[in-house]
């Protein structure tokens, strides 16, 4: 029984790998859609702060890429292959790492987010309502990440 029970830590393979595949597709859009404002940019196909929209947009889907990537690298490692090789800064030892790791995307997020309407003249009345619920998603989040974290208590 227990042989089984460690064996279903593999479930999580598919997670895992699922999470990758849709951080490169996240990502090829999203380089995508960058390359074209940057044609249509220096083609005079589009005004500067249509091209600034669609590149902040390129970037949020960049940057949810990135979350995506470091999910599934993150539970990959986690639970499939302690050994994967990834940079220093990505790996992950628990559950904890994670998180950190994911509340640190998700805020570059919200700034994308933010500037995105902060600079769509489209959407200026909403600038306001974004930038009050981005400061309070991003103090959620802090407050989250402080009430959460592990205390490094050397031992004496």
């Amino acid at each position: 029984m227990r042989k089984i029970l460690g064996l279903t830590r593999y479930v999580v393979f598919v997670p895992a790998v699922a999470s990758i595949i849709g951080a490169l597709v996240l990502m090829g859009q999203g380089s995508i859609a960058m390359i074209e404002a940057v044609i249509d940019s220096v083609t005079g196909k589009s005004y500067l702060k249509v091209a600034i929209v669609e590149v902040l947009t390129a970037v949020d889907a960049i940057l949810l890429g990135t979350v995506l990537l470091v999910i599934g690298y993150g539970l990959y490692e986690l639970f499939v292959d302690t050994a994967l090789e990834v940079p220093v800064w990505l790996e992950v030892k628990d559950l904890d790492d994670l998180k950190s790791k994911l509340i640190g995307v998700v805020v570059a997020i919200i700034a994308v987010i933010f500037v995105g309407v902060f600079v769509d003249t489209d959407r200026a009345g909403e600038v306001v309502s974004y930038g009050l619920g981005a400061g309070a998603m991003v103090t959620g989040l802090a407050i989250f990440a402080y009430a959460t974290k592990k205390q490094n208590n050397p031992k004496k």
